[in-house]
């Protein structure tokens, strides 16, 4: 059974995670031999017991894009995880992001200013799109003229599905990335400049400096965390505002609700909607008796809409209180970048309701979800609003 195949699993999965918590909260796919978690208790435990549910990645040796990942912060265990950690934890610290607003701020502005007067774009190409690559690209020194591979690179990684085999595409994405990535830690080596990743070639765990599998897996990280979750945010965001009417005019009046609100975005419609785990033991999960080395699917999106957890879970409510989502993960692998996205989303946001009076999805538009089951946002955003005299 494969998710993206069935008709359902489109704009609005929701109603399908809804039957699947009820009738088959754990299952497994006959196919691919994965078992697939959807209930919150359960896809915490999946997220956060590292003991049990293990993050390693396509065995001893992978392929395609689990080269890239192979030795990066999502797929190791502690120890090593733990130490990998601590190398980037300064860049992401609440300081050192607060540090980062007033240059998100002026290129939020100014991607803003081109397109105001129009009074209709499609806001993934216009703002959520290009403000996180600028930013992410700043931050690792990745040159201007790379960006549009960059970002290219990335949604191809996220279109797939982390069960399904990889496509040829795919594969020669990620040799192009490995080209790339080898070709700009070289540089860096030998002219270091003020960046992530000539921080990462300086740094050291116990005297020892990372290897190169390893500086990889950051670079690979980064480019798709970094970005690809807080594109998908900010469209999120202006969708389920737009479907909650009142919404956006009470935030413009009460801005300082907009974090709070940010964070019923993360969970109604959670930018990651799934997370990849292997079995480490044998383990019991609900009824179902899981092997050691199993495959295992983590439906934060599912999660985030459990009744048993979450009041009303199917409605959208900016003044839900307490908000317990996972849609940065749990445990000792929680989205590292949080503190980017949100700061990035909530600058974004308020822009677009002070400088986009009347801002709405554009009447008529066919809104198409992007092809992947790991994240959830829009190919495009069409949007109008009162354009600026």
């Amino acid at each position: 059974m494969d998710l993206t195949q069935s008709p359902e699993y489109s704009l609005d999965p929701f109603p399908y995670y809804e039957r699947m918590r009820a009738t088959a909260p754990v299952f497994q796919d006959d196919r691919s031999g994965s078992w697939h978690v959807f209930r919150y208790e359960d896809v915490q435990r999946v997220l956060s017991e590292h003991a049990t549910f293990s993050s390693r990645m396509g065995g001893d040796n992978p392929t395609g894009s689990g080269q890239l990942f192979a030795s990066s912060l999502i797929t190791t265990d502690p120890p090593r995880h733990r130490q990998l950690r601590s190398l980037v934890t300064q860049a992401f610290t609440p300081k050192a992001v607060d540090a980062l607003a007033p240059r998100i701020a002026a290129l939020t502005s100014e991607l803003l200013a081109g397109i105001a007067a129009r009074g209709s774009a499609d806001l993934i190409k216009e703002l959520a799109y290009p403000l996180p690559v600028i930013v992410i690209s700043e931050l690792m020194g990745i040159p201007v003229e790379d960006r549009e591979r960059f970002k290219h690179w990335s949604d191809v990684i996220v279109s797939q599905s982390r069960t399904a085999p990889s496509s040829g595409m795919q594969d020669a994405t990620t040799a192009e990335m490995v080209e790339y990535f080898l070709a700009l830690i070289g540089q860096r080596r030998n002219q270091p400049g003020n960046d992530l990743i000539s921080s990462l070639l300086s740094a050291e765990i116990d005297g020892q400096k990372l290897t190169v599998p390893e500086l990889l897996g950051f670079c690979s990280l980064l480019l798709v965390a970094g970005n690809e979750t807080t594109t998908n945010l900010i469209g999120n965001a202006v969708l389920c505002l737009h479907e909650s009417p009142g919404t956006m005019e009470r935030l413009l009046q009460e801005p300082a609700l907009i974090p709070q609100a940010l964070e019923e975005v993360l969970r109604f419609r959670s930018p990651v909607q799934s997370m990849y785990r292997v079995t480490a033991t044998e383990t019991t999960l609900g009824d179902k008796r899981i092997p050691a080395g199993a495959p295992v699917v983590a439906w934060i999106g599912s999660a985030n809409r459990d009744e048993e957890q979450f009041e009303q879970a199917a409605l959208f409510d900016v003044d839900r209180n307490p908000n317990r989502h996972l849609a940065f993960g749990h445990g000792i692998h929680f989205c590292l970048g949080a503190p980017l996205a949100r700061l990035e989303a909530r600058i974004a946001l308020e822009a677009l309701l002070s400088r986009l009076p009347g801002l709405a999805v554009a009447p008529g538009a066919r809104l198409e979800r992007m092809e992947s089951t790991i994240v959830y946002g829009l190919k495009a955003l069409p949007v109008s609003w009162e354009p600026a005299p």
